[in-house]
């Protein structure tokens, strides 16, 4: 395969960093919402044409330089046998198991669930270039845990799951360890039906004390990259407002770290371990910015990549929906035609 991403995934040094966007899949593509008029999200993610058409948009549409496979981090819950409604106004729970004693016991898995997704993959694969990467991903423990405990939280503290990891430790690690188990099983048929790296979403490591998150959550991560690593599969891990955690963070659980926009790039570079390579920052926001803001904050990057070109370019979190698109087709032209020799500029 002939992808700088998979490159630079691979250690070797580039010219420019690789480009792609998380939720650059639907949302803010012309095409995706022209879609989305006749099709609800639930059936774009379980038709395997449909499927295939929008995870391979961005590619066509943006010129990004890999694809993301166009799913959801709630199939593993669903898969776990947690009872979910797809509104238009996105997902309802109707028995969160935050309410139960034990809710370990009313966990009933069945990995038959999502074989819609590894139909979806084998149909991307047989309609990609094959110089396009695709990225596989899956929710990482915390995450899921908190959708399985409590369901959608408006205020994204999910104040019932947290209080659930106090009050009933004993049964939070048992949780754990059945979605660790399925989301292996996940992950590994993925990479059996084609994907070439994986990105673990961890969209709430910010919302415990950093000593609970990384006594109870880190390691079942790790459990995830070395099952994934042993495959040979470059893995990425998004660990969305971890702060001062990233230094625990070690090779063996994964490859690349997806730095948050609240983070600064240089003080990430520092703590994060040598080895691991980094993606990310910008903050998606700066999107709705004149295009001279959005190059300065560009340009910002280039001596950073100069020094650590073990970097791929991406967000501190997803598309917006409301991101004006060209604004996206600008950047990944600039990131693309822009000289990164820091020492020609």
């Amino acid at each position: 395969m002939n992808s700088i991403l998979m490159d630079v995934l691979r250690g070797k040094t580039t010219s420019r960093p690789p480009v792609w966007m998380m939720r650059q899949a639907g949302r803010v593509l012309p095409r995706y919402r022209a879609l989305r008029e006749s099709h609800t999200f639930h059936e774009l993610m379980h038709d395997p044409d449909l499927c295939a058409q929008v995870t391979l948009m961005p590619v066509e549409d943006l010129g990004v330089d890999a694809a993301i496979l166009f799913s959801d981090i709630l199939v593993i819950p669903v898969a776990m046998g947690a009872s979910l409604e797809w509104s238009d106004h996105g997902p309802v729970f109707t028995n969160p198991l935050a309410q139960y004693d034990a809710p370990s016991k009313l966990i009933h898995p069945d990995p038959s669930r999502l074989e819609y997704i590894y139909h979806a993959i084998d149909r991307i694969i047989a309609q990609r270039n094959p110089d396009t990467p695709l990225i596989g991903f899956c929710g990482a423990p915390l995450t899921v845990l908190c959708y399985l405990l409590q369901g959608v939280s408006s205020k994204h503290d999910f104040p019932q799951a947290v209080k659930f990891f106090y009050s009933h430790p004993q049964e939070t690690r048992r949780l754990i360890d059945q979605v660790v188990e399925l989301t292996i099983e996940y992950a590994l048929q993925q990479v059996a039906h084609g994907v070439n790296a994986f990105q673990i979403f961890e969209s709430h490591a910010g919302l415990l004390p950093e000593e609970m998150y990384r006594e109870l959550f880190l390691p079942a991560v790790a459990r995830i990259g070395k099952a994934l690593k042993e495959k040979n599969v470059p893995v990425i891990f998004f660990p969305k407002g971890i702060g001062y955690n990233l230094k625990y963070i070690t090779p063996d659980m994964c490859d690349f770290i997806s730095v948050d926009w609240q983070t600064d790039i240089v003080e990430a570079r520092r703590q994060t371990d040598p080895n691991i390579g980094l993606q990310g920052n910008m903050d998606p926001r700066i999107f709705y910015a004149p295009k001279e803001v959005i190059r300065a904050k560009l340009e910002s990057y280039i001596p950073f990549f100069a020094a650590h070109p073990n970097w791929i370019f991406n967000l501190g979190h997803g598309v917006l929906a409301d991101t004006p698109v060209e604004q996206l087709k600008w950047t990944v032209e600039w990131i693309k035609n822009t000289n990164w020799n820091h020492d020609k500029i």
